[in-house]
């Protein structure tokens, strides 16, 4: 059975919630696969920490590891469960512009009749 869509883009949320990660994933959108010791080498921040944030990451399947030589271990971004996640929002908006769209439509038909007699009683 396939993971449920929502659980997918909760995971993503909780892992861009934290600005390091964030961080971390920014950096290797620019640079490509690194280890955590390269990570660490261009944030403020220690490689262990890096690595704590890497397993979330990877828990959340935004990032994979990839062995590397001398037990080295690479990390890659992944961009499914973005893609997920990023459907998933697409569907609320979808929700919440057919709520405003049917919330507009029916103001302008409370406001018609209101704006009709303002007219009439002008041309008078």
């Amino acid at each position: 059975m396939p993971p449920d869509n929502e659980a997918i883009a909760e995971q993503v949320f909780v892992a861009l919630a934290d600005p390091t990660r964030r961080n971390i994933l920014a950096a290797l959108a620019s640079a490509g696969p690194a280890t955590a010791t390269d990570l660490a080498a261009h944030l403020p921040i220690t490689r262990q920490a890096i690595a704590k944030h890497l397993t979330l990451l990877a828990d959340a399947g935004l990032v994979t590891a990839e062995p590397g030589e001398r037990r080295r271990v690479r990390y890659r971004l992944q961009s499914a469960p973005m893609q997920q996640a990023q459907r998933f929002l697409a569907a609320l908006a979808r929700d919440w512009d057919n709520s405003l769209g049917a919330l507009t439509a029916h103001l302008n038909r409370q406001l018609a009749p209101a704006a009709d007699p303002e007219a009439s009683d002008t041309a008078k």
